[in-house]
């Protein structure tokens, strides 16, 4: 059986709730061994204020820990000797408490202790607070790793729909200037690379236009013409099997297809949180961990008062269960 690292995320917001929440779930139970990862004290006050009453079990380390029992396996972090947790607030110590569990579980992936990794969801504005440069999970894991953030890309997955982005958390305008044939052509990549991960013997990627209407034959603009088709051109010849452009609006009515690929955030994005809303499942790509993150926010506003739904967490450990299992066999 599996064994799955799941940091606390934002300790001010939802994270540790539905953390604790996910790691109880008989489903997740049945699919992997959960490994929460975050500050003691801070699990049980979201323990309490949600009426959950957990068996923890503590450790110092990923690799002593034991995994026979039925106790919730914790690795203990101490996150907050800098201030005291605010529910429902922003602060700098929030900031730095999310970071800090995610990179204690990425660093257990990598030495091998778990086999992959969720991260539930933090706070942006509080890891700006903290005065560290972050721009979304994909190029952290990839720092954290020692993987070129240029390699690593975002998938966001739920129900039977794959929206991979070639560009994530940066202003619109440059985003744009990030589309580039190369670029277009690593995220191809990637995409190809985790679906055969996660089973998918021969996938088919379609891939979005940036312009409306997928720039209609140059009207429109002529990033499709100079970049996106000569991109998709190239990763056909590699034997990557790519559609499109496709109009964005257009695209997902689109059958036959594993994964999406588009070209900026709120293509992807707006279409997660209509149609998978509460249980979209965030992937990074093209890293040596197998991470993923919730793609809700922290809802600050709901924070220590037992309503948060943990769907999303269920939904990342059965998509990462089914991916470990594709990568070691």
């Amino acid at each position: 059986m599996k064994r799955i690292a799941i940091s606390m995320g934002d300790p001010a917001g939802i994270g540790p709730e539905i953390a604790l929440k996910a790691v109880l779930d008989p489903r997740v139970r049945r699919l992997c061994r959960p490994l929460l990862v975050g500050d003691p004290r801070v699990l049980e006050i979201h323990a309490e204020a949600a009426g959950l009453e957990p068996k923890l079990k503590f450790f110092a380390g990923a690799a002593s820990v034991d995994w026979t029992g039925d106790e919730v396996k914790v690795l203990a972090l101490d996150l907050l000797r800098d201030g005291t947790l605010e529910l429902g607030k922003i602060t700098a110590a929030h900031g730095k408490a999310a970071l800090a569990s995610a990179k204690a579980a990425i660093e257990a992936a990598m030495s091998g202790a778990v086999d992959a990794v969720i991260a539930a969801p933090q706070t942006e504005s509080a890891i700006k607070a903290a005065g560290v440069d972050f721009d979304g999970y994909p190029t952290f894991v990839a720092r954290c790793t020692g993987t070129p953030p240029e390699d690593a890309f975002l998938m966001i997955c739920f129900d039977d729909k794959r929206i991979a982005h070639v560009t994530l958390h940066v202003s619109l305008q440059h985003a744009i200037a990030l589309v580039t044939k190369e670029r277009v052509g690593r995220a191809l990549a990637a995409v190809d690379a985790s679906l055969k991960q996660m089973g998918v013997a021969s996938p088919r990627i379609a891939v979005s236009g940036l312009n409306p209407h997928a720039g209609e034959g140059g009207l429109f603009g002529q990033e499709e013409i100079a970049i996106i088709v000569p991109a998709i051109a190239a990763a056909k010849a590699s034997g990557i099997v790519a559609e499109g452009p496709f109009p964005a609006d257009l695209m997902f009515h689109r059958t036959g297809f594993d994964a999406f690929l588009v070209m900026v955030h709120d293509q992807g994005h707006i279409v997660a949180k209509l149609l998978g809303r509460n249980r979209a499942a965030g992937l990074t790509i093209g890293t040596p961990v197998l991470f993923s993150s919730v793609a809700h926010g922290s809802a600050l506003d709901i924070a220590g008062q037992g309503k948060a739904s943990h769907a999303a967490i269920v939904e990342a450990v059965e998509r990462l269960v089914g991916t470990a299992q594709a990568k070691a066999a």
